[in-house]
This record gives structure tokens, C-alpha cells and sequence, in this order.
């Protein structure tokens, strides 16, 4: 039984997806088990094949390419622990373009300090695109990334969600030593 995803990208990240030469598209062709078919007229990017898994793989890699990730970010999907998110600015500025921007630098802070002190706390990475605003790391460094970003787009205080972000990250890091040491909490 074959499959088939029709995802549409802007169309300045269609060289980007197909690589020099065909280079990325092919890669994640393999990686995947999937077949891309990508109208650069359009924007258009057909993914088929019959593995079920490696097609939704596929569409999340071409997807985060979409949103501004580079093809060595976005393969990081690969890996089954490693999760995309999308955060709309739409959803917190409404319909006007200012509150879009002035949201967006919120994000992404002075020559780009606030969007690096996210990903630094949380190991993911981080891309501010277009209207929307992309995550990939590690599942739930993505959810803590996702709130914290939730968190600024909301009107909160950078210096209030840095705190947060340093709380959660001690939090995992203990969580995570004591898995190794094991520890049990009763």
C-alpha cells in the first residue's frame, strides 16, 4: 500500500531541500524509505512510499527545511527521540504586521542573544521564520523550549523566563543523573 504526503514550502527553501546536486533530497529519500517529487514552480513537495513511519519522518524533515532549519538540523529527525515543533506568532500578535515583528524580536532579542539563551538552556534549536516560529531537539527540551518561547510571545519578562528555563534545566540534569546513579525517588 503506498502513501503519500503534499506538503507546500516557500519557494526560496526549495534549493535548500534538493541540495547541490540533488544531495539532501536524496539523502533523506534513503534515510526515509520515501520518495520526494518537488515542483520548484510551486513550492509543492509530493512524498510517497509504503512505510508509514518513514514518510511522516520525511514530512517533518521537509517541513523544518521549510521553516528555515539547515539539512544537517532537520536530519536530526531522524532520530526517533527528537521532535518538531511550530509555534504560529499569528496566535499571540492577531492580524497586525507590527505586534508580528515586534513578537518576533522578543524571540529572537538583541543580535539574536534571547533565541541563543533558549537553545543553550534547552539543547534544541531554534528558527524564526516567515510567521512562525520552529523547535527541533530532544522531546521534552522541545516542550520546555516551546513554553518558554509561549512565555515571551505572552508578555512575560525575558529575566522571568531565563529563571524558568535555568529551574527546569537543573531539574532534567538531576532527573538524568539520577536515572544513571540509580537513584529511585519514593
Amino acid at each position: 500500500m503506498e502513501y503519500q504526503y503534499e506538503i507546500k514550502i516557500p519557494r526560496e527553501r526549495i534549493a535548500v531541500l534538493i541540495g547541490v546536486g540533488g544531495e539532501i533530497k536524496r539523502s533523506i529519500e534513503e534515510a526515509t524509505n520515501s520518495k520526494l517529487q518537488v515542483d520548484s514552480q510551486e513550492g509543492d513537495v509530493f512524498i510517497t512510499g509504503e512505510d508509514a513511519l518513514g514518510l511522516f519522518t520525511a514530512r517533518e524533515v521537509v517541513k523544518a527545511i521549510g521553516r528555515g532549519f539547515n539539512p544537517q538540523i532537520a536530519t536530526l529527525l531522524l532520530k526517533s527521540d527528537y521532535l518538531f515543533e511550530i509555534v504560529e506568532i499569528q496566535d499571540y500578535s492577531g492580524k497586525s504586521q507590527n505586534d508580528a515583528m515586534r513578537l518576533k524580536g522578543r524571540v529572537i532579542g538583541a543580535d539574536g542573544k534571547s533565541r541563543r539563551t533558549i537553545e543553550s538552556l534547552t539543547e534544541t534549536h531554534i528558527s524564526v521564520y516567515g510567521k512562525t516560529i520552529a523547535i527541533i531537539g530532544e522531546i521534552q527540551n522541545v516542550t520546555i523550549a516551546k513554553r518558554a518561547i509561549e512565555s515571551l510571545l505572552a508578555g512575560s519578562p525575558h529575566s522571568t523566563v531565563y529563571s524558568w528555563l535555568e529551574k527546569k534545566r537543573r531539574e532534567l540534569k538531576m532527573a538524568e543523573f539520577e536515572e544513571r546513579a540509580g537513584i529511585r525517588k519514593e
